[in-house]
Formats: C-alpha cells, structure tokens, sequence
C-alpha cells in the first residue's frame, strides 16, 4: 500500500480549487492500494472543513488533527499514522501532480529506499529573483552537504516506511520543539531529510518530476526573506552538527 501524506495549513484557496479530486481522479485508476492521509495543522481558514466533508464521501481519505507545528511536525503525524509499506509526501497545492508518483515507485523495486522527486534547475512562474535565490540556495548547500543532489527543496518525496520512521524523529526540528517552523514556513528540513538518510547508509534516487508552481493561497502570511535567511541557517547548523558528531550512531 501507498500511504500519501499531505500537511494542510491554511489551503482554502487551493481546497476550492478541487487538489482532492484532482489526487482521486489518479489514485481511482491505479492498480495498487493506497490512503490519502491529511494533517490538519491548525488552520485557520475553514480549509479543514472542506477536508472533512470530503473524506466522509471518498473512502481512502481521512484526516488528522496535529498540534500547529509546522510543515515536518504535520508530515510526521501522518507518517505515524501510516498503514502502508512506502510513503509519499506532497504539497497541497499540488504544484507536482500526484500522478508523479508513478516515476518514482519502480525505483523502490531496485532497491532504493528514499525516492525524491526533483525539479531541475528551473522553476516555472518563479520571478527572476527567485530564480537566482533558488541558483544562490543550491549552490551555497551543494558546496557543504548533498554534493550529488540537485534539488532538495521539492515537496514530493517517497520513502518506504520503516526508513521514514527511522530518520523524522532524527530531524532537529522533531526533536527540539522549541525551533519547530510555524504556519506555513516549511524550513530546511528536507536537507536534513536526505542528509541523513545518506549518511545512515540508505539509498537514495532523484528523479525528475514535472513541476509549476499552482499555489494560490492567499492566506499563509508568507516572508519570501525571511524564510529564505532561516533555510540558509538551518543548512548552516546541519553541517554544524555533522561536524561535532550530533549524527553519529551510538
């Protein structure tokens, strides 16, 4: 079974769009099982509403209530309340198509066990000076971790699901939630993510998936800035703790 993963945070917008119709219309026609789990993060937009009403008449869907943490603090509970044996996270906004997926499953069979989609070196309907903060971001993280990855930011991301359990609780942003992202503010925990998967000695597969930027939420308070300052922090303080042994195995 594929568990999907979804953290929702204020996606109203992207909600009245139809994103959950948009997931079963693809999901509907699989020759695999599958469940939709969402995590409600606290939002405030009645966003979760839509989601419940939903759920109730689409077998396969459900949600779950988090305490308002964050984009990982939501991916972890649903992985928690995971049933099968891989899990895929993805945005709400569904910028990456859920049908993506469908890429990166056969890796699984060869042996792979974190299977990450990628969205190149451009991004569609970015301004230029998110082009060159993406372009500045890449480089200043490949020059310090992950020197083979050349995206790690795209929120479409499969792990079988036992590794998932093994490596979230490991994030310093599970583990100190003091430092937890708010709202709708995702951090660098991706970077985290596969770096230490990689150093855990799992395998790892970037696959490219067709991307372009459909959010329209209106309603995330979002600081282009200042996020951007904090993920650069944060890669900072990864290769800070590699460095010092926080990641070594006892």
């Amino acid at each position: 079974m594929l568990s999907i993963v979804v953290s929702n945070y204020n996606e109203h917008a992207n909600l009245e769009r139809g994103v959950l119709e948009q997931m079963y219309r693809h999901l509907k026609g699989v020759s695999y099982s599958w469940e939709v789990i969402i995590n409600d993060d606290g939002s405030t937009d009645g966003g979760d509403k839509i989601i419940e009403d939903y759920a109730k008449n689409h077998p396969g869907f459900r949600m779950i209530r988090g305490k308002h943490g964050g984009k990982a603090a939501g991916i972890w509970n649903g992985i928690q309340a995971a049933k099968g044996g891989i899990v895929l996270f993805t945005d709400m906004d569904q910028s990456t198509p859920l049908k993506e997926v469908d890429k990166l499953l056969p890796s699984f069979e060869l042996g792979y066990d974190v299977v990450f989609g990628s969205r190149g070196k451009m991004r569609h309907n970015f301004s230029p000076l998110r082009q060159i903060s993406s372009w500045a971001f890449r480089s200043f993280r490949r020059m310090l971790l992950l020197h083979d990855v050349v995206d790690t930011q795209c929120g479409f991301k499969a792990l079988k699901t036992e590794v998932a359990r093994k490596i979230f609780p490991l994030l310093s942003v599970i583990k100190n939630k003091r430092t937890i992202s708010k709202g709708w503010t995702v951090s660098a925990f991706d970077v985290e993510l596969l770096f230490l998967a990689e150093k855990l000695g799992f395998r790892l597969k970037e696959i490219d998936v067709t991307w372009k930027n459909e959010d329209t939420s209106v309603s995330k308070q979002k600081s282009f800035i200042g996020e951007s300052v904090d993920m650069l922090k944060q890669i900072i303080q990864v290769k800070i703790n590699d460095l010092s042994g926080k990641y070594d195995q006892k």
